[in-house]
Formats: C-alpha cells, sequence, structure tokens
C-alpha cells in the first residue's frame, strides 16, 4: 500500500479507476504471460498504488482536466515542436528560457529528443540509453526536468519524451550485470550460445542500418554470447518475453509522468516482440504490451498520452492506434509518414496524383487517434513509394523513388534541393536523403543565389501539414529556413551519420533576424505563424475529422475536404510553380463558390472562364457557406 498519506477523495478516485483498468491490465497480462497474470497484476497494481500516492496535486489536477477533455490533443491550437535539448538551447534549464519564442509560434507541444542519460561515444542521436532514472549529465538533472515541465504547464505547453522500449545501451545496469554473469539480468536480453537461433532468425528479418551496422545479432565476449542488436552493435534488444523487463519498463513510465511529462514517443515500438519467420516487427504482442502499459498509465496519470513510433506502411500502422480487441486501448497519437513523403513527392513532381491516390488509399484512423503530421523530423526521409500505388497512376515504385532521391540531393537537373544521401541499398538502389526543410526544398540555395519561389513551396508545404489535421509538428530551425549544418561531420560521435546536417543547432542570429519580415527568415516565420494563427481559429481543423481526398482535374493541384459538424472546410494546393486552373463545376459541386481564402482574406480568384486560377504554391482554405436553420 502506499506510504505517503492520500486523501479519502483520492482514494477513492484511485479505486475507481483500478476498477475501471484493471480489467484491461490482466487481460494483456494473461495474454502475454499466461498463469503468472494474477501475481504480475498484483504488482503492477502495488506499483501504480505507491506511484499513484507520490504524484504531485498539480498533476493530479491536469489528470482531472484531462479527463474531462479527453480530445485535448486534437484541439486545432495545439501546435508541436521538435528539438534536441543541446542543439535548441544548450540545457533543460536553456528550454525554460525560450519558452517566449515557443509561444510566439503557438506551440503547445514540445518533443524533446532524447536526454536521458547514454552510453559515451557514439549514442544513436540519444537512444542508446545507460539509465532511465537519471538526465543525461549536460543536460540537466531529474529535478530540472520537473521544473521545466511546471514552467510549461505554466505556458499550456505539454513535454513530449522518449521511452525507448526496444533496447538499452551495453553499459546500461542490467547488460553490464548481465555481462557479470547474473542469470537473471541475462535473461533480460535475447543471449545465444552459437549462430544456429541468430542465422534462423535472420533468414526473415531486415537490416536496419545495413551500412554501418549490418546483421542483427553480436557476439559480446563478456557476456560469451550473441546478443540481439536490432540498430546497432552496443544497444541490445529487451527480452519483453521476460515479464520483469515489462515491470522495470512500467516503473518508468510512471516516474516520466510523475515528473510532469505528459506525452510519451514509444520509441522503436514495433520491433519489441521476436517471433520466428517474421521480420520481428508489428507482432500482435507488441499492441498487447501497450495495452498493459496503458492500462497502468490510465490508472495513476491519465493526463498522460501515448505514441507510436511506427514508421511502418500505411496498411500495417492503424494496429499502433487500436484495431480489434486493442481498440481505444493502446496509443492515441501516431506519426503521418505517408503525408511527409507525398508532400515532398508532390512538390517535386509537380504533380498530385501519386499523392491522392495514396492518401485515399489509407484507411480511416479511430477518430479519437491523431496523427502527427510533419514535413520532416529529426530522422532521414525513407521514400517509401509503394509499388503497386506508384504503378496505379503510371509510374513505376524504384524509378520515383530514385527520382526523389535523386531531386532532393541535387542530383537531377533542374532541383535546387541540397540534401545529402544516407543508406544507398546497393542491391535495390533505394536511397534515403538527409537535410533541412530549407535545404531540401532549395530555399537555402535560393537565399544565396536570389529567387523568391522555393519559400512560397515551403509555405505550402507548411500548410498542408497544418492542415491536413492531427498534431502537427516543426522540426527546430525550420520556422527560420535553417539550411544544413556544413559541420555536421566534426563531431566524432556521429562523423558518419549525415543525418545531423539536418540537425543544425538552432541558430540565434539568423532568429533575430527573423524579426524583420523582408529577410527570408522573416518571411518563413511570418508565413508559417499566420497559418498557426489561422489554423487555431478553425474548428473544421479538430482532429477527429477525417480528411478526403478529391477527385484529380489538375495533376498540379491537390483538393481536400474535411465535412465538419459546423460546415466543410475544402482546401486548395497548386504544387507547381505555375498558373493551374480548377473547374468552376467543382468549385459550386464543394460549396465554396463564394468562399473566402481564410489564408489571405481574399475571394476565390475567378477567371473569366468559369475556372479558378490559382496562382504559383497557392494554398486556399476554404469553408463552406452554412445552411441557414428555418425559422421556428
Amino acid at each position: 500500500m502506499p506510504t505517503t498519506p492520500v486523501p479519502p477523495e483520492r482514494r477513492e478516485m484511485l479505486a475507481a479507476r483500478v476498477r475501471r483498468w484493471q480489467p484491461d491490465l490482466r487481460a494483456g497480462l494473461v495474454t502475454l504471460y499466461g498463469d503468472a497474470a494474477d501475481s504480475l497484476t498484483a504488482r503492477l497494481v502495488t506499483l501504480a498504488e505507491r506511484a499513484y500516492a507520490e504524484r504531485s496535486d498539480e498533476l493530479h489536477r491536469l489528470d482531472l482536466e484531462r479527463m474531462l477533455r479527453p480530445d485535448w490533443l486534437q484541439d486545432p491550437t495545439m501546435i508541436g515542436y521538435a528539438c534536441y535539448v543541446d542543439r535548441f538551447a544548450g540545457d533543460l534549464r536553456g528550454v525554460a528560457d525560450r519558452v517566449d519564442h515557443l509561444s510566439s509560434l503557438g506551440v503547445r507541444y514540445l518533443h524533446l529528443m532524447p536526454f536521458m542519460a547514454t552510453r559515451d561515444g557514439a549514442d544513436d542521436g540519444g537512444y542508446a540509453i545507460s539509465d532511465y532514472t537519471r538526465v543525461r549529465e549536460d543536460l540537466g538533472t531529474m529535478d530540472d526536468l520537473a521544473a521545466l515541465t511546471a514552467t510549461f504547464r505554466g505556458q499550456g505547453i505539454s513535454l513530449v519524451a522518449d521511452l525507448v522500449l526496444n533496447h538499452v545501451a551495453r553499459e546500461h545496469e542490467w547488460a553490464r550485470r548481465a555481462r557479470s554473469g547474473e542469470q537473471q539480468y541475462r535473461q533480460y536480453f535475447h543471449v545465444f550460445p552459437d549462430r544456429t537461433m541468430p542465422d534462423a532468425y535472420e533468414e526473415t528479418l531486415i537490416e536496419v542500418f545495413p551500412d554501418f551496422a549490418p546483421g542483427s545479432f553480436t557476439w559480446d565476449d563478456e557476456l560469451d554470447g550473441w546478443v540481439w542488436t536490432t540498430f546497432n552493435s552496443w544497444q541490445w534488444d529487451l527480452n519483453w518475453s521476460n515479464p520483469e523487463v515489462l515491470l522495470e519498463l512500467a516503473e518508468v513510465v510512471l516516474e516520466l509522468a510523475n515528473h510532469g511529462v505528459e506525452v510519451l514517443r514509444l520509441d522503436a515500438i514495433a520491433f519489441m516482440w521476436k517471433r520466428m519467420g517474421t521480420t520481428c516487427q508489428g507482432e500482435p504482442e507488441v499492441h498487447t504490451i501497450t495495452q498493459v502499459l496503458r492500462a497502468l498509465a490510465r490508472i495513476v496519470c491519465p493526463a498522460v498520452a501515448f505514441k507510436a513510433e511506427a514508421i511502418v506502411a500505411p496498411s500495417q500502422l492503424l494496429p499502433y492506434l487500436g484495431q480489434g480487441a486493442h481498440s481505444g486501448r493502446v496509443s492515441e497519437l501516431a506519426y503521418h509518414n505517408t503525408l511527409m513523403v507525398q508532400v515532398w513527392s508532390m512538390l517535386a513532381a509537380q504533380d498530385v496524383r501519386l499523392a491522392a491516390h495514396t492518401l485515399s488509399s489509407l484507411p480511416p484512423k479511430p477518430a479519437a487517434a491523431t496523427w502527427i503530421t510533419y514535413l520532416r523530423c529529426h530522422d532521414d526521409i525513407g521514400w517509401a513509394i509503394e509499388d503497386d500505388l506508384a504503378g496505379a497512376v503510371g509510374v513505376t515504385g524504384p524509378g520515383h523513388r530514385h527520382f526523389l532521391a535523386d531531386w532532393y540531393t541535387g542530383a537531377f537537373p533542374g532541383s535546387a534541393a541540397e540534401g545529402l544521401t544516407f543508406q544507398e541499398n546497393l542491391e535495390t538502389g533505394d536511397r534515403r536523403t538527409s537535410g533541412t526543410a530549407a535545404s531540401l526544398i532549395g530555399v537555402a540555395r535560393a537565399e544565396r543565389e536570389g529567387g523568391s519561389a522555393p519559400v512560397a513551396a515551403l509555405r505550402l508545404a507548411h500548410a498542408v501539414v497544418l492542415g491536413y489535421g492531427g498534431i502537427p509538428v516543426i522540426w527546430s530551425g525550420d520556422e527560420i529556413a535553417q539550411p544544413n549544418d556544413e559541420q555536421w561531420a566534426q563531431d566524432p560521435r556521429h562523423a558518419a551519420d549525415n543525418r545531423w546536417a539536418g540537425r543544425p543547432a538552432l541558430d540565434d542570429a539568423r532568429l533575430a533576424r527573423a524579426a524583420d519580415p523582408t529577410t527570408v527568415p522573416g518571411q518563413v516565420m511570418a508565413d508559417l505563424s499566420h497559418l498557426v494563427a489561422t489554423r487555431a481559429g478553425l474548428p473544421h481543423l479538430h482532429a477527429s475529422v477525417e480528411t478526403q481526398v478529391q477527385p484529380v482535374d489538375n495533376p498540379g493541384v491537390l483538393v481536400l475536404a474535411r465535412e465538419h459538424p459546423l460546415g466543410r472546410m475544402v482546401q486548395v494546393y497548386n504544387v507547381t510553380g505555375g498558373w493551374r486552373p480548377w473547374p468552376g463545376h467543382r468549385v459550386r459541386d464543394l460549396g465554396v463558390a463564394d468562399a473566402v481564402d481564410e489564408i489571405t482574406g481574399d475571394p476565390i480568384p475567378w477567371g473569366g472562364d468559369d475556372q479558378v486560377w490559382l496562382p504559383p504554391f497557392a494554398a486556399l482554405w476554404l469553408l463552406a457557406a452554412q445552411p441557414q436553420s428555418p425559422r421556428s
């Protein structure tokens, strides 16, 4: 039982939550661990009681507010921002000092990239966790984390933190104790005495980093065995078939929640469960584990949301948001990787047909779930173009993937992009691409050499991301069109990883220039800030509403519609650098013939030929006239 006194009304609340969510907890444990479920349920409930008692009054109030407004993540005012702590502000205390910048952008959701303690040297961008209970020393302390989240709550900003579930660093205490011969901790990992089992598994596994971390198993002399290492030789995969691993990570979930973290990004979630003869990605047990952790959080800290970091094919994504028995019981958030890829595809090809066909082929998400939409993230861009979808619009998957990789590295004639090739598959020719939004879209080159079209293209790209629904997340520096970091390779920790070119430190001098709207940083900041402010006033962009792709009449024009109870919203995007028509009959059919563009305040640009003529890179948000209610 809790050691900290709990007021009677809180004890009643805890008991009610246990009654409500314990069945989900136990059901998941039965599926995962069979006869051990009852004892494991009791241990988790005891853990929940202790964490509940330790939770602060302020966080208990937040829990109540979130229970009363379960759609808090879906509000159109929810704007996200993502960054590395050190590159954004030096340390956690410095992040608090940047709160005015975040607030000026309308940010209410801040994703700080991994800030927990990591191994020395190469650490996979912070994802090689050496201690779940400590902040990285150069970034601060757990007390600094609690102070930062308290500051943010006062500003209406929710802190998002990574929880690495699939693996820990070789230097983590569990791995050290396994290497020292403690059988209990050896069972926290997948360890094999010879290559028999690893070879059998690798017949169906997919290499994540074939260039610098080939294979999925590593021999360790101290361990005297082959250990499963999906990502790097110094990142050891956890054995989730051992319930002690679940109990350890459950405690981490509650500790982060009690330090004020409001969203947990479940990193590498797809890889957590291993099954012979499969790719070991997205196995059903992954969702059962999430259900258990989610039920535990709902008992202790219902203000906390889960985000699935599952960058998988669209057909495989919805289970992470809850389907079948897991409906409403797993993550509330997931990345819309497909939208990101298709935005870049439209801009390079100046053609929307593949994007329209691909986006319209996606099954609807659960209404209570929310997409994370983004133009780019901390990672490279993998050109996830599915062959069958590409073939349906007359292009080949490999051909289009290679075109995009060439275009965004500037190798294709006419491209002004300055991205870098990351990880080439020599068998297929597929390549991934690194870089900032400004360098990929050509703004960086235009700023040096002159030209305004890329700034307009960047504005359009941001409009698509902000208008699609969900939580749009801005990667740090993109709000001021920062170019690639030319010094990315000088840090020996990541000299071989050019993804760091797209992770520049926030440039204070450039940020100061953004106050001048005649500069490129100022233009981009003004465009983005205006889009954010416009979005905040449009309930039609509530994330529960599904975006519907409309028929393509002009290959250069994407038309989307959202059917909200207040009326229809229509979005029109000209992804080309030239004027493009949109047929008048479509405008009238959608009920927006007399609409005013919500972004600019201008009427629709009708031509004299019964067509709407869209300027280069135009982005229009239109509201259909509401029918008049009959008088009583």
